[in-house]
C-alpha cells in the first residue's frame, strides 16, 4: 500500500507531501520490525518507542511516525499529535477497514463483559454461526485460541486479527483503557452493550464521571443502523440514555418495568428466572448462579434477538452454557462445602457474589481477597466493608504487588482490617479457609479469577484453582 494512502488522514496538522513509498507492513516493536514497514513510535507507560527509532531504521523500516519533534533521520519521519491515534487509523486503512465487513459487537462496563461475551458467542455458535472473540481471557479467531495481555488488544493487533478472521461475527470486550488508548478507534460497531459501572480504575481516570464518559464514548462508534443495548438496572445505565445520540428504535433497554425491551422476573426463594419480551414470558434456568449472571444472560439474549435469532434457540444455548473459567467457577469440597473462584474486584461485584451464597442458603460464608499495588486504593475500604458485612470470615491476602513493596502491601492490609484476619500468602489464606469449612459453607476466592500468580507463594500452585485442587488432593 502506498504511504500517502495510509497517512493522508492521520491529522498531522501540517501540509506534508508524502513520498511515493510502498509500505509492506506496520510495526510498533523494534525487535520484530521488518524491512519496508512503517514504524509507529508509541510513548508507553514503561517504555518509550521513540527510544528505539534508530534500531527500527537499522532493521530497514521505510517510514517512522511519532509524536516528538525529530530531525535528521535517514528515513521520512511524520510527526503526529498522538501516535496511538495515528496507529489506529493507519492499521484500519492498511487492513481494509475489517469492521465494516462483518457484524461487530462491542461490550463495555466494569463487570460482566467477559461472561456476557462468552454467553453471546455460545448462542451464536449454537445457532450455526461463526464468531471471533477478543477479551481478557483470550482471543479466538477462526476457531483458534490465542493468549492475550490486555482486555482489548492494541489497535494494530486487533485490526490484523479482524482482517484474518473469516468468522461472521466478532465480539470485543472494550475496556476504558482500550478507549482512551485508541485501541478500537476507527472501528464501527453493529451493537454496543453497556453492562454496568462500578468504582474501578480511578488510578487511571480522574473520577467516576470521567470513567463513565470514556465508556459512553464507545457508542459514538455505532454504525448508522447500529443499536445500543443498555442495562437499565444499573444507575449509570440510566445516565447513559440521555447521552446517546440515537433514535429510540436504536436503543434497547434491559430494565425492571413492563415497557422495557426485556424485563427480568426472578424469584429469590426458588432461584427461578423469567424474562419478559413484548408480553411473551420465557423461563430461564442457568447452570451458573447469581443475579449478576442472570443480567449478563439477559443482555446476551436481548442482543441475539436483535440479530434475528429465535427465543427458543437462545434460551436453549444459555441453559447449556457451562460458565467461564474464573468467573463464578464452582469447585466442591468433599465434605459438602462450595468453593467459588471469581474475578470480582469491586464492591458491587462482591455484593453480587456474597449475596448469591446467602440466597442459596449458605451456612457460613468465607471470603478471601486482596488488592493490586497502588491500583485505585480508594475503592478498598468499601470492598472490605461489603466483605465484612456479607461474610462470616473475611480474610485479606495478597493479589499482585504491582510496584509496591511486600511490607507496604502487608501494612495496608492490616490498616484496612485491624481486627480481622490478614494472611499475606494467598495460598495459605486459601488453606486456612478450607481447613475451617464444614458442610453447607461457601468459600469465595476473588480478584484473580483464572489469572496465574505473579508472586511466589508457599504452596506450589500457579492459580487460585490450582491451589484449591492441591489442598483438596492432600485430604484424599
Amino acid at each position: 500500500m502506498k504511504l500517502y494512502a495510509l497517512l493522508d488522514h492521520i491529522g498531522t496538522g501540517k501540509n506534508i507531501h508524502f513520498p511515493d513509498i510502498d509500505i509492506q507492513g506496520i510495526s510498533i516493536n523494534s525487535n520484530t520490525v521488518q524491512t519496508g514497514e512503517i514504524f509507529v513510535a508509541i510513548p508507553g507507560f514503561k517504555v518509550d518507542g521513540h527510544n528505539f527509532i534508530d534500531k527500527a531504521i537499522e532493521a530497514g523500516v521505510s517510514v517512522v511516525v511519532g509524536e516528538k519533534d525529530l530531525t535528521n533521520l535517514t528515513v521520512p519521519y511524520i510527526q503526529v499529535p498522538s501516535s496511538r491515534s495515528a496507529l489506529a487509523q493507519i492499521a484500519c486503512l492498511y487492513y481494509g477497514n475489517p469492521s465494516q465487513k462483518k457484524t461487530v459487537i462491542g461490550i463495555t462496563g466494569t463487570n460482566g463483559k467477559t461472561t456476557t461475551s462468552f454467553m453471546l458467542k455460545a448462542i451464536l455458535e449454537a445457532c450455526g454461526q461463526t464468531c471471533s472473540l477478543f477479551g481478557s481471557l483470550n482471543n479466538v479467531v477462526n476457531g483458534q485460541v490465542f493468549s492475550t495481555k490486555n482486555t482489548t488488544p492494541d489497535a494494530l493487533e486487533l485490526q490484523r486479527q479482524l482482517a484474518l478472521s473469516e468468522d461472521e461475527y466478532a465480539i470485543i470486550e472494550v475496556s476504558s483503557q482500550g478507549l482512551t488508548q485508541y485501541r478500537v478507534a476507527g472501528m464501527q460497531f453493529d451493537y454496543c452493550l453497556f453492562t454496568n459501572l462500578d468504582r474501578d480504575h480511578l488510578d487511571y481516570h480522574q473520577d467516576m464521571d470521567e470513567y463513565f464518559s470514556v465508556k459512553a464514548g464507545l457508542f459514538d462508534q455505532l454504525k448508522p443502523e447500529g443499536k445500543a443495548i443498555v442495562n437499565h438496572y444499573n444507575h449509570w445505565g440510566k445516565k447513559l440514555i440521555p447521552r446517546l445520540n440515537l433514535r429510540d428504535e436504536h436503543i434497547l433497554l434491559l430494565g425492571d418495568e413492563d415497557n422495557y425491551d426485556l424485563k427480568v422476573n426472578r424469584c429469590i426463594t426458588t432461584g427461578s428466572t423469567q424474562i419478559v419480551e413484548a408480553n411473551q414470558t420465557y423461563n430461564l434456568n442457568l447452570k451458573i448462579l447469581g443475579f449478576h449472571n442472570v443480567l449478563n444472560a439477559s443482555m446476551a439474549f436481548l442482543t441475539a434477538r436483535q440479530m434475528g435469532l429465535s427465543s427458543s434457540s437462545i434460551i436453549k444455548a444459555l441453559e447449556m452454557f457451562p460458565g467461564v473459567p474464573g468467573r463464578f467457577e464452582i469447585l466442591k469440597h468433599p465434605i459438602g462445602a462450595i468453593i467459588v473462584i471469581d474475578y470480582a474486584h469491586t464492591a458491587e461485584a462482591f455484593n453480587h457474589c456474597l449475596q448469591t451464597a446467602k440466597e442459596a442458603g449458605a451456612t457460613r460464608v468465607f471470603h478471601i481477597f486482596g488488592f493490586r499495588g497502588n491500583r485505585d486504593t480508594g475503592k478498598r475500604r468499601e470492598m472490605v466493608n461489603v466483605s465484612q458485612e456479607l461474610s462470616d470470615v473475611s480474610i485479606l491476602t495478597f493479589d499482585d504487588l504491582d510496584g509496591v513493596t511486600y511490607h507496604e502491601m502487608e501494612q495496608s492490609l492490616y490498616d484496612l482490617n485491624p481486627k480481622g484476619l490478614v494472611i499475606p500468602d494467598r495460598t495459605l489464606a486459601i488453606k486456612e479457609a478450607l481447613e475451617q469449612v464444614d458442610e453447607g459453607d461457601w468459600v469465595f476466592i476473588t480478584g484473580k479469577g483464572a489469572e496465574t500468580y505473579e508472586l511466589e507463594f508457599q504452596i506450589p500452585a500457579i492459580s487460585d484453582k490450582a491451589t484449591v485442587q492441591y489442598i483438596l488432593s492432600l485430604e484424599e
